[in-house]
């Protein structure tokens, strides 16, 4: 009895909070249905980003990691960030120690992980932001426009992508003058909750 009562409870949580259990592939990574299969060419990604009116952002991830589940999890679960980033960017997951093939814009043909060794990324998550022409005869880590090594907060991480959407990396405003201005901005609106 105890047993089915339990079992009862679980799946009416289940119902209640879905967010809370994302996908996990086969290879440890916790997915989304959105993010983009390629060939992981990263000169071919940002090519059929832009002809989708979309900018190329990688999300580096690896099997385990704590931070990379709470962004899934409470991150691209959240309708309001997960709407923005689907309307404006194509995402490509890549794992930090795979061994999927990747061609650099600067033409070297790579593993994920060593791919992700050359470009010096060593936290989980790490987003990687491409501008929306690729360049020739630079690594990605050379081109990207912005980079977001870590796990941040809702606002922090929604706000790095609508900058870059609204190409601020290429104004005066600074991405931290924008996130506090954007942030008082949210406080005046009384939408801001949590900080």
């Amino acid at each position: 009895m105890i047993r089915r009562v339990l079992l009862a409870l679980g799946l009416f949580a289940g119902l209640l909070f879905p967010a809370l259990s994302a996908e996990i592939g086969e290879d440890g990574l916790h997915k989304q249905d959105w993010f983009a299969l390629t060939f992981r060419d990263i000169a071919e990604d940002i090519e059929t980003a832009r002809d989708e009116g979309k900018r190329l952002v990688m999300i580096f991830e690896q099997r385990g990691c704590i931070y990379c589940a709470q962004m899934h999890e409470k991150l691209l679960s959240d309708p309001e960030v997960a709407d923005f980033i689907k309307a404006n960017f194509k995402v490509v997951q890549y794992n930090m120690f795979g061994d999927e093939e990747v061609t650099d814009l600067d033409g070297d043909l790579l593993s994920e992980k060593t791919a992700a060794r050359k470009w010096g990324y060593v936290f989980t998550p790490t987003l990687v932001f491409l501008p929306e022409q690729a360049p020739d005869g630079v690594s990605a880590a050379e081109a990207a426009v912005a980079t977001m090594p870590g796990a941040f907060g809702k606002w922090t991480f929604l706000n790095m992508f609508k900058w870059v959407a609204e190409k601020g990396y290429e104004g005066d405003e600074h991405f931290q003058k924008y996130h506090a201005r954007i942030i008082n901005e949210l406080r005046a609106e009384g939408r801001l909750e949590a900080e």
